[in-house]
């Protein structure tokens, strides 16, 4: 049985983590999964939005697989860390956005799965932690780096260090996630956000995410020579054209084409 259930409609890619029985863990072939098929939709080109969620209605992704980490020596772990971050790089480096839609329990790896997305909507069933320090560990898919420049380093310090779990409405208030939902209406609204994404320009979605994640990573000054950099590359694209000169000749904007 295939880890990873793909799903592409109109532009809109739905990937599910499918180990329900496992709470959606993550382990290697979960993660091989993964960035085999975020290559080939890179490849493919054609995917203006992408949805990650977990198999059934207990758990996003409930961490990384402890049975599969837990006889592993020092340098066992680190490559298995450094893999894992790879992959999550890999995801928040993706050409389109990426919306988590936190379905149910978001521990470990799977909270760091979901702070490697552009957008997170959460269930009002979602829970969210680091359990790591129990299990005599650290975080190692980039939970201690993108919390802190997420929340802040005392939010991080407070949740890594403590384990303490929180709900979907703690995490909104935290800037955590974006948006919570009842359950039956996460997909629903994941999908429309994805929708919402998906019928702007390509260009400019993809060189506005460009422009804040790389960005965040320079300073102010470097980060406006990168903004000017990224809208300039839009005024190469003949849905700029189309859609400037509609909105002078007040017509309705044609569809965007990619071009």
């Amino acid at each position: 049985m295939s880890t990873i259930l793909l799903e592409q409609k109109d532009h809109i890619a739905e990937l599910t983590i499918n180990r329900p029985e496992e709470l959606n863990a993550l382990n290697r072939a979960v993660l091989h999964e993964l960035s085999d098929i975020l290559g080939k939709l890179e490849e493919d080109g054609g995917i203006r939005a992408l949805i990650l969620t977990g198999a059934g209605d207990r758990a996003f992704v409930a961490g990384a697989d402890i049975e599969e980490m837990a006889d592993m020596n020092r340098t066992e772990a680190e490559i298995f860390a450094r893999f894992g971050n790879r992959v999550m790089r890999q995801l928040s480096s993706f050409s389109a956005p990426v919306i988590a839609a936190i379905n149910g329990y978001a521990l470990g790896g799977g909270f760091e799965l979901a702070l490697a997305c552009d957008l997170r909507i959460a269930s009002r069933k979602a829970r969210f932690a680091f359990p790591e320090t129990g299990l005599g560990i650290t975080p190692g898919f980039g939970g201690t780096q993108r919390l802190p420049r997420l929340a802040g380093p005392m939010i991080a310090l407070d949740l890594i260090l403590t384990g303490r779990r929180i709900t979907a409405d703690e995490a909104r208030e935290l800037l955590i996630i974006n948006e919570v939902t009842e359950a039956e209406d996460l997909m629903p609204r994941a999908r429309e956000t994805a929708r919402i994404i998906a019928s702007k320009a390509p260009c400019a979605i993809r060189e506005a995410k460009r422009a804040i994640r790389q960005g965040m990573r320079i300073t102010l000054d470097e980060g406006l020579v990168l903004e000017g950099t990224c809208f300039g590359r839009c005024f190469k694209t003949e849905d700029q054209k189309r859609a400037m000169r509609a909105f002078l000749d007040k017509e309705e904007p044609p569809a965007f084409t990619g071009e």
